[in-house]
């Protein structure tokens, strides 16, 4: 009974990010009362495997233990400060935790990835500005991006169901082609498409470089557009170019850094240090919101001085909170007293191998990175079924239009990805017309 109360509720007070409203009178809300490892429990008992990670955040499963010590033992000292004229501990430490991963300076935080993409936006044109080059006030970004949807973050977002409506508040700046594999020619080498990509991206520079303060990019997996997968040369090439043209690289490592591609950051897979870095999602390993921009001492530097109108002034009131920071401090702490890499090498190849018979199913594009699985569902299959089986069998999935992907916590046991796998190829055959 209590979840019918609660979806007739949510129904007429909670607007619903990412979703039609009106398709939820034929598809149901799922009401979660509470969440152990990698399930989530509804109100009559009924658990739901979340392989989707709720939206890609949760690293290391619901109610972890070590996160919530954390934060408790902080909620036992302060709740929250502001940030502006005073520091905290929890900030303190995490921001030398991260400037050490990353090999970047100072952080800047914020709440969420949009924040962080605006901040690092924001910073790379008043750099410019500040060093006497005021023209560089353009960004380039790629083809079927998504870095965020306030006005900022928009503007370098490509997926025009999020864009369109919002056309006449957006600065137009530059597009260039995406890297994503999906779309090289048939029988095109993949490190000649890549390097197709990379010759168009040098074009845009050698034009307009001098406009240009910085370029934003997904490293390796452009997440929403539907998890397109590219080859890691590209981005030593970008930050070449970056070089060669005096514009900034923006690494957007807001869904895929923390391990998700089987490095600490996907960019590490080429040694590249990038002039920012954005992070959140599974910063907090999915229990705060928070996000947290990194740059150099030389981008900071240029903002001290005397004088206030010369600082950086982006501030949110949640800035830095010290329960997030502690958050996410536990989090960083399971990176270091675990093999979390190794163990996360052993559940992909395990999951690799249930897969196998999945070349037997009507889909096509087949990829997997680290810890993320993807492919899409070819035409004969529909959609709505597919979804409809796998919730009603117990595994929460989210496909991006007909991109079926899978994105577990790190605590997947081997019994939950046999589920996973098992009600997934189940709902695929089912779904067929």
């Amino acid at each position: 009974m209590k979840n019918k109360k609660y979806i007739k509720e949510s129904m007429k007070y909670i607007w619903h990010p990412c979703s039609q409203m009106k398709h939820h009178e034929k598809t149901p809300l799922i009401p979660i009362d509470k969440a152990k490892g990698s399930w989530l429990i509804d109100f009559n008992k009924k658990k739901y495997l979340d392989v989707t990670s709720s939206w890609w955040v949760n690293l290391f499963g619901h109610n972890n233990k070590i996160i919530k010590r954390y934060i408790s033992e902080q909620l036992n000292k302060i709740e929250h400060v502001m940030l502006a004229g005073v520091t905290h501990e929890p900030a303190i430490n995490l921001s030398k935790k991260l400037g050490k991963l990353t090999k970047l300076g100072h952080c800047s935080y914020g709440s969420d990835g949009a924040n962080a993409v605006e901040i690092a936006l924001k910073m790379s044109s008043h750099y410019w500005q500040r060093t006497g080059n005021s023209k560089k006030n353009k960004y380039v970004y790629l083809e079927n991006s998504y870095h965020g949807e306030t006005i900022g973050a928009l503007s370098v977002t490509d997926i025009p169901i999020f864009r369109k409506q919002y056309s006449s508040l957006i600065k137009p700046y530059f597009s260039s082609p995406s890297p994503d594999l999906r779309l090289k020619r048939k029988n095109q080498n993949s490190i000649d498409f890549t390097q197709e990509r990379v010759s168009e991206l040098k074009k845009l520079f050698e034009d307009k470089h001098e406009v240009i303060s910085s370029i934003i990019l997904e490293p390796l997996i452009q997440c929403a557009t539907g998890m397109g997968m590219y080859e890691s040369i590209y981005l030593k090439k970008v930050r070449e170019l970056c070089d060669e043209y005096k514009i900034h690289l923006i690494i957007d490592e807001i869904a895929v850094g923390f391990g998700r591609t089987g490095k600490m950051f996907a960019h590490q897979y080429e040694k590249i240090i990038p002039d920012f870095i954005c992070l959140s999602k599974g910063l907090t390993g999915g229990y705060l919101p928070l996000s947290v921009t990194l740059t150099k001492d030389s981008i900071f530097e240029a903002f001290y001085s005397d004088k206030i109108e010369d600082a950086f002034l982006h501030s949110h009131s949640y800035t830095g909170n010290p329960l997030a920071c502690s958050a996410a401090l536990g989090t960083l702490s399971i990176f270091e007293t675990e093999d979390v890499f190794k163990n996360n090498k052993n559940k992909a190849n395990l999951i690799n191998k249930l897969m196998n018979n999945y070349k037997n199913l009507p889909i096509k594009n087949f990829r997997h990175m680290g810890m993320i699985w993807a492919f899409e569902l070819d035409h004969e299959v529909d959609i709505d079924k597919f979804i409809d089986y796998s919730i009603s069998n117990g595994v929460l999935i989210r496909p991006i239009n007909n991109t079926v992907y899978f994105m577990p916590p790190y605590c997947i046991t081997e019994n939950e990805s046999n589920h996973m796998v098992r009600v997934t190829y189940d709902a695929i055959k089912h779904g067929v017309k």
